[in-house]
């Protein structure tokens, strides 16, 4: 039983869904419009505002699938009408964030600066206060592609575990080791 593949999604009401012949679902609202193809043995029915995502049969592929297209449809419905936001620090001295024509100029310690293409379904704010680290926010309404966005920004400078410079997540918590001073007594 996939706990999470039974559980019916409410659509809000600025929200709508759509399924075509191909099992392409699509979902429009006040913040755009997403579409997912879906397995052809997972069917994604309507009834009024609520949604369901139902399996033929309890193999264990059709219960992976099952959850996975039910979390997929789901998070579409939150994108188009709430939207997702995440939230990046850059932790070092002299480490800068700035944004233009959605092109994210990154000053990371490089002899370079590094200058990345945001998706246009992205909007990214950069913000710089002083005595306060350099924060991007990104928001979107498509989740994967959010992740994926802000994933390719962290790896541009991983957070290293003994100074903790590096751009994370707002609120992460990175483990810090202890330097070899430590060891000495």
């Amino acid at each position: 039983m996939s706990r999470v593949g039974n559980k019916v999604i409410e659509l809000p009401s600025a929200v709508t869904l759509s399924v075509d012949a191909d099992n392409v679902v699509t979902v429009k609202g006040p913040k755009g419009s997403l579409s997912q193809p879906i397995d052809r043995d997972i069917t994604v029915s309507l009834d009024g505002t609520q949604v369901k995502v139902t399996r033929p049969t309890d193999q264990k592929r059709h219960k992976a699938m099952h959850g996975l297209y039910r979390a997929l449809v789901n998070n579409m419905v939150t994108g188009v009408s709430t939207g997702f936001k995440l939230d990046l620090e850059i932790i070092g001295v002299g480490y800068k964030a700035s944004v233009n024509n959605n092109i994210l100029e990154l000053n990371l310690g490089y002899s370079h600066n590094i200058f990345l293409a945001i998706p246009s379904e992205i909007k990214v704010t950069t913000l710089t206060e002083k005595g306060q680290n350099p924060k991007v926010s990104l928001e979107g309404s498509d989740k994967q592609l959010l992740g994926d966005v802000a994933a390719k920004i962290r790896s541009l400078r991983k957070v290293e575990p003994y100074k903790g410079k590096g751009i994370r997540f707002v609120g992460e918590v990175v483990r810090r080791k202890a330097g070899k001073s430590a060891s000495k007594k």
